[in-house]
């Protein structure tokens, strides 16, 4: 299956993923593309007054263009995620006990997961996002803890991730796309991708 996106895709430049992310980069991998990671640092927070889908938007473009001055003749994908909970956004815990406080806020309530991507070669420039809503049921205690105790959610926004067994149980269920959550919605980064290719 990843060979044939690859080859639909028709990618003639290397492919350079501007997050350090192992699932983002999984989820390339899914699809065929091999991509070299070249992490952005950038300071988030500074971001965060801005509306939740142009937020992940912005910071996936400004990640995407901080790699494409290290190598401007590759495709360069970046990505940037937020979790929304009642117009408040839920980015990456600070410590344990903050990634406990948000799992006990998500418990037995629906949230929106945000992510936006951004696809840069040469001069040309997509940038889009897709949203994600996701219903936890209620959480005891001893599970939450517990999850927190592997160290997994501290690197995730709203403290989980689906794809861990955790995650998937605390999941009562999605309307939407499960990659979104995840961190790279694939079906959209492709058509970015064949978009791309086709104008270059």
């Amino acid at each position: 299956m990843g060979t044939c996106a690859k080859d639909l895709v028709g990618l003639s430049a290397p492919v350079i993923l501007a997050s350090s992310s192992p699932r983002r980069k999984q989820l390339l991998g899914m699809l065929g593309i091999e991509a070299t990671i070249i992490p952005a640092s950038l300071d988030e927070e500074r971001f965060e007054q801005m509306p939740p889908r142009r937020m992940v938007e912005e910071l996936a473009f400004r990640k995407a263009l901080a790699a494409q001055t290290h190598v401007p003749d590759a495709i360069i994908i970046g990505a940037d995620t937020t979790v929304v909970l009642d117009e408040t956004m839920l980015s990456k815990p600070h410590d344990a006990e903050h990634a406990c406080a948000m799992l006990r806020t998500l418990s037995g309530r629906t949230h929106t997961v945000i992510t936006g991507v951004a696809v840069l070669w040469g001069a040309f420039r997509l940038v889009d996002s897709r949203s994600t809503r996701v219903t936890f049921r209620s959480l005891s205690e001893e599970e939450i803890r517990t999850y927190v105790a592997t160290g997994s959610p501290l690197d995730k926004a709203g403290g989980y991730g689906i794809q861990d067994d955790c995650g998937a149980v605390f999941v009562e269920s999605i309307e939407g796309c499960y990659y979104t959550v995840v961190g790279l919605p694939v079906e959209l980064l492709y058509r970015m991708l064949r978009l791309v290719t086709q104008c270059k």
